[in-house]
């Protein structure tokens, strides 16, 4: 009886057994689930379509891979690898290639003529769908807002592309990377690595020559997306193709794919032949008569292409040259007006250096966004939107905001990122009608932040200097962990050279001492500024507060004061003393030698985040000119502006101090410039450029 049992659950278990993944360099043997007139030629490369016309065609791995634990459970990591050809016979192809994942290898209401095969138009964007798609498209479809025709796409239970790319790739030699097209109806092979990261919801698509050992970096397409209400517990992965009136041919050459784990790298010198293109001599009668219809047939069609978007000019700028060095996806201003309900009051969630934030929500994918948005005729915004783009579009750290694309529209610059719910850490901090964060999420959020700025300055591509390091630019999501977001102050270098900057730029309470002397930016810059929130998020106090006697004014000052024996006197009073005392005292001493007013004496982040992290034990004692003394603030704000006879108090506006002799605009806000002498420290520089 009980070896029946065993046998039995033997059976059973190799009847619902599922695979981890494969690896194919050929096809040749390959039990794979083929429909249509898709097969495998003699030379063991899988051929999608042929040259036949109004035709669809659907390669499938044949078993079901397991993609979740359960069906209401989180998409699991996976991983595949494959080459491609797409040859052009005589005309121009239509349509183009896609990988899939679908519930079955039946793809209900795809058609042969047209849509890569995947999904029927009127069946398009629907919930039960269930199919995830990365297409490799050749054909321009107004209809479903391509942006070419030759891009590489995201669709999720739709034909419109979530997130979209013109096929390109990346050379990176040195610290220099550029960006080279590349044709996907070249007739040559191209390498294709998707890479879905479960944990961090972050899909990756890269595409390469297959002239280039290895996958290149960064990737094509980097965006932060959930495949989890997309994907279904057990799924069949493949690819799709369809042909309409134009005839092209799609191979697979090779193809790996892992579940949980990074798919094998395909061994190109076992890959399989493939026919090249035919060249057009000896083409009879009929099939050049064929080339003039489709050649007619294709003008008309271009010709309506361009009248749609010269129609469409009248709303939409024009892409101009600059924009396609930025990976970023760049979304249509007609989604993002569509995500915001027209940018209502309502979705109005803060306003910020860059301009307002307007929370939304995709059409497509659902997904939550806060999008920042600005009309500036004067440039500055365009070089802050650019500083932004280029720095945070390269950046991937789990404590970063992500940045999932962009968009122009005239004047007006938007950024988009995902919407982290919970708000900043300064409303968290300041204000009353939220709860009060315990000692321990406080802890957690410092460390989480210092592991950011140690990946800005140390591990990134090159380095990063955010420059406006403060409690308000920290955000925190359902977990409660600090996001570092808002770069566009940010600027980047060349590890091991200097950063040269023009303007003077930061925040009340948060700018380093040498900031004021020479408006140099460095990694210590952000240091201070870290080190300003490590005594803000402690002390539950601001900076700087002008309500309080002189001597409390400035934060550092004041807790410097407490430094003898009585350091965690200084505690938020919220915390009702709920708070590790060694914890505390160390974020003290380890704030005050963080603004440290001497670059060098700072600690670097690496240190930082060792103290925080209990790898290395924190010094007992503090050096005595922890801070600089107010008075010497005093005296030098003063031999400052006593160097310019032409200075005025502009008191009417009650706002602008101007120094023309230096032909620079500070900005104040909110203070009495009934005094004009003030420290250095209570300034707030929001823009300091030239005139």
């Amino acid at each position: 009886m009980l070896l029946q049992a065993l046998l039995l659950f033997l059976v059973i278990n190799s009847s619902t057994s599922y695979d981890t993944g494969f690896n194919y360099s050929s096809f040749h043997g390959a039990n794979l689930n083929l429909n249509g007139v898709a097969e495998i030629i003699p030379s063991g490369a899988l051929q999608v379509t042929n040259n036949s016309r109004q035709v669809l065609r659907h390669a499938f791995f044949p078993n079901l891979l397991q993609f979740k634990n359960s069906s209401s459970g989180n998409a699991f990591s996976f991983s595949t690898a494959f080459v491609f050809v797409i040859t052009l016979p005589i005309v121009t192809p239509a349509s183009g290639l896609a990988f899939v994942i679908s519930p079955s290898t039946k793809l209900e209401g795809s058609r042969s003529q047209q849509y890569l095969g995947l999904l029927g138009l009127s069946g398009n964007g629907g919930p039960k769908n269930q199919v995830f798609a990365v297409e490799f498209d050749t054909c321009l479809s107004i209809d479903l807002e391509d942006i070419d025709d030759n891009h590489v796409g995201i669709d999720l239970n739709s034909l419109r592309s979530n997130v979209s790319a013109s096929a390109a790739y990346y050379i990176t030699k040195g610290h220099k990377t550029t960006k080279q097209g590349i044709i996907l109806k070249s007739g040559d092979p191209i390498q294709v690595w998707i890479e879905y990261d479960g944990m961090e919801k972050l899909l990756n698509v890269t595409l390469s020559p297959i002239q280039l050992a290895g996958r290149t970096s960064p990737p094509l397409i980097s965006s932060r997306i959930d495949l989890s209400p997309v994907l279904q517990e057990f799924m069949y992965v493949g690819f799709s193709a369809s042909t309409d009136i134009f005839s092209s041919c799609h191979y697979i050459l090779g193809w790996s794919f892992a579940i949980n784990g990074r798919a094998q790298d395909l061994d190109l010198s076992l890959l399989p032949w493939y026919p090249k293109a035919k060249s057009s001599r000896g083409i009879s009668m009929a099939s050049k008569i064929g080339i003039i219809l489709s050649s007619i047939i294709l003008a008309m069609a271009t010709i309506s292409g361009i009248v749609y978007f010269l129609i469409r000019q009248r709303d939409e700028e024009l892409v101009e040259e600059w924009e396609l060095d930025y990976g970023p996806h760049r979304f249509s201003y007609k989604v993002l007006c569509k995500a915001t309900k027209d940018f209502r009051a309502e979705g109005l969630v803060g306003s910020g250096g860059f301009g307002k934030v307007h929370r939304g929500l995709l059409p497509d994918s659902g997904m939550q966004i806060a999008l920042k948005c600005d009309a500036n005729d004067s440039g500055v915004g365009s070089r802050d939107f650019l500083s932004e783009i280029s720095s945070i579009g390269r950046l991937r750290h789990r404590n970063l905001v992500p940045l999932l694309g962009w968009c122009k529209q005239k004047t007006e610059l938007l950024i988009v990122y995902e919407y982290i719910p919970y708000s900043s850490l300064d409303k968290h901090l300041f204000d009353e009608s939220t709860p009060i964060l315990s000692w321990e999420q406080r802890h957690n959020i410092l460390k989480g932040v210092a592991s950011e700025l140690l990946y800005l300055h140390e591990q990134a591509e090159q380095v990063v200097v955010h420059r406006d390091m403060k409690a308000s630019n920290i955000l925190l999501d359902r977990d409660m962990n600090g996001r570092l977001g808002d770069f566009g102050l940010a600027r980047l270098c060349d590890y091991g050279t200097d950063m040269h900057t023009t303007h003077m730029v930061g925040t009340l309470g948060y700018l380093a001492p040498v900031v004021f002397r020479t408006g140099k930016y460095t990694t210590y810059s952000d240091v201070f500024s870290y080190g300003i929130v490590l005594l803000e998020v402690a002390c539950g106090r601001r900076p700087v507060d002008l309500q309080r006697l002189p001597e409390e004014m400035i934060l550092v000052d004041m807790v410097k004061c407490f430094n003898e024996g009585k350091l965690l006197d200084v505690g938020d009073p919220r915390l009702k003393g709920g708070f590790v005392a060694e914890e505390m005292e160390m974020v003290l001493m380890l704030g005050l030698l963080c603004s440290h007013p001497v670059p060098g004496s700072r600690p670097s982040m690496r240190k930082v985040c060792q103290y925080l992290n209990g790898d290395v034990p924190f010094p007992n004692t503090l050096p005595k000119d922890i801070v600089v003394n107010i008075n010497e603030n005093y005296d030098y704000f003063q031999s400052l502006f006593s160097a310019h006879d032409d200075l005025f108090l502009d008191s009417s506006a009650g706002s602008e101090l101007l120094l023309s002799g230096r032909r620079r605009c500070i900005t104040f806000f909110n203070i009495n410039l009934h005094s004009v002498w003030l420290p250095p420290s209570l300034i707030i520089i929001e823009c300091l450029s030239e005139m």
